[in-house]
């Protein structure tokens, strides 16, 4: 393990989006590379790569609004769109305009519509995208397989149900989308819950959970974006993951068969935590010849 938790905090820095504070991790030099983590963590879950990630890039990583060591407003009404518009505001006060980007979860579909601005505004946008690259994520709504308590949480007890949220049964539940061989230690438990719970966070998750309905909204956009992009595009995939493992994979060779997809065998849905050296060999072969010679 490198930084902890609160390592990687105290390297942090802030900014403010609309009074909010929104926490980020800058650091490197080369092309800028901007990471959208997933739910329910934080910026964290790139530490285990963030070595390879900074040796060749500068290296751009956020907590979402109500994420990690982010703002976590209590009455907020949380959405992907939001967390778009986000990123683009981080990258304008980091005089930001061109960068590759790194997704995962959570963070591909923000990447998705980020995507469809690309494509939208063309170079009016906010941010030219270079390449993305997702990891494991629910970027085909109707093939997304979100788990019961995910399920119960959107629904109208959600709000009860939430305080019922313990770290043993947070943790319970992620090890289950982890993959046989490669469950989380007790010390990623640990980080993953200080992250969750920071502010108190994980009595938010019915609120920020709403992005399952962002997702199905914005279905017809945002698989569009992956069908009509011109942009190299990755999909790197733990198949034993059981929400978007081999199945969202396999849907979507078949919906955008241009798309280039690397599998990482017996890895679940934390590729980047549960096989970081396979996750960053299979970015670094994707996004290598894309460089420009230094």
């Amino acid at each position: 393990m490198g930084l902890s938790t609160q390592e990687w905090q105290q390297k942090g820095n802030y900014f403010v989006h609309l009074g909010r504070r929104i926490f980020y991790m800058d650091e490197g030099q080369g092309p800028t590379l901007i990471c959208l983590h997933g739910f329910p963590t934080a910026s964290w879950d790139w530490e285990p790569i963030w070595q390879e990630l900074t040796s060749h890039f500068r290296v751009v990583a956020l907590d979402f609004l109500g994420f990690g060591f982010s703002d976590k407003p209590r009455s907020h009404t949380y959405s992907l769109l939001e967390q778009a518009d986000i990123v683009e505001s981080l990258a304008k006060h980091l005089s930001i305009s061109v960068c590759h980007v790194l997704s995962h979860d959570y963070g591909d579909s923000v990447a998705q519509e980020l995507m469809a601005r690309h494509q939208d505004k063309g170079e009016h946008a906010v941010l030219q995208l270079l390449s993305v690259c997702m990891l494991n994520g629910g970027i085909i709504p109707a093939t997304h397989r979100p788990q019961p308590i995910q399920t119960l949480l959107i629904g109208p007890f959600g709000p009860l149900l939430v305080r019922l949220l313990s770290k043993k049964r947070m943790m319970k539940a992620l090890a289950k989308v982890f993959g046989p061989e490669t469950q989380p230690s007790q010390t990623v438990q640990d980080e993953f819950w200080h992250l969750i719970s920071q502010q108190n966070g994980h009595l938010l998750s019915h609120r920020i959970l709403v992005y399952l309905h962002d997702r199905r909204d914005n279905a017809e956009r945002w698989v569009g974006a992956l069908q009509k992009n011109q942009l190299p595009y990755c999909f790197i995939n733990g198949p034993e993951d059981p929400i978007s493992g081999r199945h969202m994979a396999e849907k979507l060779k078949e919906l955008a068969p241009q798309s280039q997809v690397v599998y990482l065998d017996n890895i679940g849905h934390y590729p980047q935590t549960e096989d970081p050296q396979g996750t960053w060999q299979a970015y670094w072969s994707f996004v290598s010849p894309l460089l420009s010679p230094a």
